[in-house]
């Protein structure tokens, strides 16, 4: 105890108590302990009508190593393992130049699903293709979040993959009608 100054009251005396014992110190508050939980996937669909067959857009979209070329969020891709339909691979994102992985199913002339299987992304982007009068309709939907803390910025990027997915589509589209 030692003797408060000017006062002649005894209070604790914590001056020889060092810093480290600071870090043994169990905060009770929930403020501390609190967890956010979020659960809202992103959810994003845009479509663009091309005037082409879809055979003729297959062999563009179906091309997922050439992926770069088209959607500048994807900066790289290399393919780790191929079994019948499906392809496993990593890619660095444009965003922070993140490493993800992928398990991409392709249905032939149908649909590719892309699902983020591990990264900084999770959830799935699919691309599908419908024929309507010798033109087709191409949809992406993405179903996605980012992981860890970074979850709670889910709803902010969400316009960003809009905007690149617009802006993939439309180069997808003049590639495959010049």
């Amino acid at each position: 105890m030692a003797n408060a100054i000017g006062t002649g009251v005894n209070v604790p005396d914590f001056r020889h108590v060092t810093h480290h014992s600071l870090f043994q110190v169990k905060l009770e508050s929930n403020i501390f302990n609190a967890k956010k939980n979020i659960t809202d996937m992103a959810k994003i669909k845009v479509e663009i009508e091309i005037n082409a067959t879809v055979d003729k857009v297959w062999d563009i979209v179906s091309d997922i190593d050439n992926e770069p070329k088209f959607w500048k969020g994807t900066k790289e891709v290399k393919n780790v393992s191929k079994e019948g339909n499906t392809v496993n691979r990593e890619i660095i994102i444009a965003f922070r130049d993140q490493k993800c992985l992928q398990e991409v199913k392709i249905f032939p002339k149908e649909k590719i699903e892309a699902r983020f299987t591990k990264g900084i992304l999770n959830g799935k982007k699919t691309m599908t293709l419908t024929s309507k009068e010798g033109k087709t309709s191409l949809c992406a939907l993405w179903d996605i979040k980012l992981t860890g803390v970074m979850s709670m910025f889910t709803g902010m990027i969400k316009k960003h993959i809009k905007s690149g997915t617009e802006q993939a589509m439309n180069s997808i589209k003049k590639e495959i009608e010049r």
